[in-house]
């Protein structure tokens, strides 16, 4: 049966399938324009099962705001030229848009809108795409904020954005723009050291511990080495203890003497720590990650005069602005 130019046209438009997808849609439907959206229709769902093992680590990052509401998303696809195709940016930001407007609270709240006239939903519409990309696609970052006024910033590439509320309306736009590019450079965890899950606190002050305990029986063994007349640079790993001994740097007595050394301090030390001088040195590395990681209290590296001089608390205090919430989607491997 023939198709004009006109039909596929047609349904292209109503699908964004490809021009031969649509032919032989069409072909195959008889010319029925149901039938046809059907085909391509279950076409994305046989390519997304088909797909649905494989990683997809590309896409595009969007974000912004409207009514005191921002959102930020990221639609995910197997490849970097996917994920610069216009087409799929456009999908992107149409997803955005019904988020902006709708307003969900969960990713699962937003794949269940419907955004197509015929009852369609978000979810539906990036599995069927799938049939039009050949890739796997996913819905797979969803986050929002809400304030009296927010701001959102998308860093060139479409890989990484933010959005930030604060407390204040009508804030200052080169400000609050200023705070979302720093936190999409500077990756803080959480506002302030309250606002840091406690999970996380946690997990760091175990890590801070550990390092601890290794890094002052290392000094330990550092020192009964020096004592005992070896480098301790020459036997502080298997490999270095075999090399230069190859290298004729240690001899085998050294390198015997060298491991009853390191195992008997490391064995007396680490059974003998004091642990009122672990906790607070501990401690003071865990102070170092909130100074580190949490927003107010990084040097501001958001651009302008600013930038480097001060911290993102001193600039908020400056401008009377109280940051209460903000999200950061990337893409990229850091």
């Amino acid at each position: 049966m023939a198709v004009t130019m006109a039909e596929i046209t047609k349904l292209r438009t109503m699908t964004g399938a490809g021009m031969m997808d649509c032919k032989n849609a069409l072909i195959e439907a008889e010319n029925d324009f149901e039938k046809a959206v059907e085909i391509i229709r279950k076409k994305g769902q046989a390519v997304a099962a088909k797909r649905s093992d494989r990683e997809a680590s590309e896409g595009c990052v969007l974000a912004d705001t409207k009514d005191g509401f921002g959102a930020v998303l990221a639609l995910k696809c197997e490849t970097d030229f996917v994920a610069k195709n216009a087409d799929f940016i456009a999908l992107t930001q149409s997803i955005l848009d019904k988020a902006l407007a709708e307003k969900p609270e969960s990713l699962e709240a937003l794949k269940a809108i419907t955004i197509t006239d015929d009852g369609r939903t978000i979810g539906d519409l990036v599995t069927e795409r799938s049939g039009i990309t050949g890739e796997k696609l996913e819905l797979d970052y969803y986050e929002f904020v809400k304030g009296g006024t927010v701001t959102a910033y998308i860093h060139p590439g479409n890989k990484l954005a933010t959005i930030v509320a604060f407390a204040e309306n009508d804030a200052e736009y080169e400000t609050i723009h200023g705070v979302a590019m720093h936190i999409a450079a500077m990756s803080p965890v959480a506002i302030d050291e309250s606002a840091v899950p406690q999970k996380v606190k946690d997990n760091e002050l175990a890590v801070a511990i550990e390092k601890t305990k290794t890094e002052l029986v290392a000094k330990e063994v550092e020192v009964a080495l020096k004592k005992a007349g070896i480098n301790p640079a020459h036997v502080d790993s298997e490999d270095h203890i075999e090399s230069n001994m190859a290298k004729g740097w240690i001899t085998a007595e050294d390198a015997a003497k060298a491991r009853e050394i390191k195992e008997t301090v490391t064995a007396e030390k680490s059974a003998s720590l004091p642990e009122q001088k672990v906790n607070s040195i501990a401690a003071g590395r865990l102070a170092k990650f909130f100074k580190e990681y949490t927003l107010v209290e990084q040097k501001y590296e958001g651009g302008g005069e600013e930038a480097g001089k001060t911290t993102v608390k001193e600039l908020l205090a400056k401008k009377h602005l109280t940051c209460t919430g903000f999200k950061r989607v990337t893409l990229n491997q850091e």
